[in-house]
């Protein structure tokens, strides 16, 4: 994908200094997005070297780390180091990378990151169990990249493929991945369009035949039962989970749309608060939320984005009234990046569907005191009790 130029942010909007994402940084470190695989004292070298927000500057001092690991890594590998040391290594190495690029490449420094980081990630996928297999398929003359991963001792698995949102790409997703394989399912992780390596844009009329391409690939795969397919959607991604339960209910068996957008968060009234004093969840803040999703959308203002996004309104299209696979909606009540009101104006019309919906929680169900994996616990409960009946 190309990056657009530097995107126009909306007067007023939120945008932590420099001080307050230092404190952020260390906060999250360890347990947190982004840097919730970052070890304190890499994110206390990075936090002492910033003296800027710009967005090179931010991605050349977490690189530091994270090639310094990949560094250490090839020479282990020359030494005969056995294979869980080196996928240590490089994967710290990739984290680093990754919250470099972190939320996505808007910026040279952030897209040479971002390169960065799939090199290293591909490094210690090789020494990942069960086994991760990369996907090319062509498409339209271009190439959609995936990762497939079985369960181990499970003749044909249903397979569940998903994929996040503008800043959790496919690399990112390997905790999903691995409890989708405990319950017995085969993962496959994509990149939604205008993320990753896919390389359409979310608004572009292609976006949707992605989709129909993976699912083609999925029928067609001798390793899995691909009778009734899984889908699972994250953040901004959901949506696209949403849409695929609505239009291709016959090929789906299961779709969960987690803390997405349908109607409401598509519409001005609510996207010009989120750009300016909402996003809390975001590191940078508020700002960079329109930074991210104007560069999936490829839109490079805020006008831009908000005359491009209303059409993308399942409402709008007439979607809502028609037969849906079996859909599971999960947001936090307080999300400030996806209206509550979108879960439930999916269960408002047409088939009964499923909802989980967290009282006091934040974006994708996020909630003080609670595990984020136990959230993640629900909806793979859910999608095998779908899937395997």
């Amino acid at each position: 994908m190309t990056t657009p130029s530097s995107l126009v942010r909306p007067q007023g909007s939120r945008e932590r200094t420099l001080d307050e994402v230092k404190a952020e940084v260390l906060r999250r470190a360890g347990r947190i997005n982004p840097v919730e695989s970052i070890r304190r004292e890499d994110a206390e070298a990075v936090v002492n070297a910033l003296t800027s927000l710009d967005r090179n500057h931010w991605a050349e001092q977490w690189c530091k780390i994270g090639l310094a690991y990949e560094t250490k890594g090839d020479e282990r590998a020359a030494a005969g180091a056995g294979g869980t040391e080196l996928s240590e290594l490089y994967t710290l190495g990739f984290d680093a990378c990754r919250v470099g690029r972190y939320p996505a490449p808007i910026s040279p420094g952030q897209l040479d990151a971002y390169r960065h980081s799939i090199r290293i990630f591909r490094k210690a996928a090789k020494y990942l169990e069960p086994k991760l297999e990369i996907i090319e398929l062509p498409f339209e003359g271009k190439t959609l990249v995936g990762y497939l991963q079985m369960p181990p001792g499970v003749a044909k698995p249903r397979l569940v493929m998903h994929w996040g949102g503008v800043d959790g790409w496919k690399e990112d997703r390997l905790h999903a991945s691995e409890l989708i394989m405990d319950a017995g399912l085969a993962s496959l992780s994509i990149d939604m369009p205008g993320s990753g390596e896919n390389p359409v844009l979310f608004s572009d009329e292609a976006a949707e035949r992605t989709y129909i391409t993976w699912m083609d690939y999925v029928q067609k795969c001798s390793d899995v039962d691909g009778g009734r397919l899984g889908v699972w959607g994250g953040s901004f991604g959901a949506y696209w989970a949403a849409r695929l339960a609505l239009t291709f209910p016959d090929r789906i068996g299961a779709a969960v749309f987690h803390g997405g957008n349908i109607h409401y968060g598509f519409q001005k009234e609510w996207l010009v608060p989120a750009f300016t004093t909402g996003g809390a969840s975001y590191l940078f803040g508020a700002a960079s939320l329109l930074d991210a999703r104007g560069r999936a959308m490829g839109t490079k203002t805020l006008d831009e984005f908000l005359e491009a996004a209303p059409r993308f309104s399942l409402k709008t299209m007439g979607l809502l009234d028609k037969t849906s696979a079996p859909l599971l909606a999960v947001n936090g009540k307080l999300d400030d990046q996806a209206p509550i009101d979108d879960v439930y104006l999916l269960m408002e019309y047409g088939n009964p569907k499923s909802a989980r919906v967290y009282p006091e929680g934040l974006h994708m169900g996020r909630t003080a005191g609670l595990a984020y994996g136990e959230i993640l616990n629900v909806i793979v409960g859910w999608l095998k009790q779908q899937l395997t009946r």
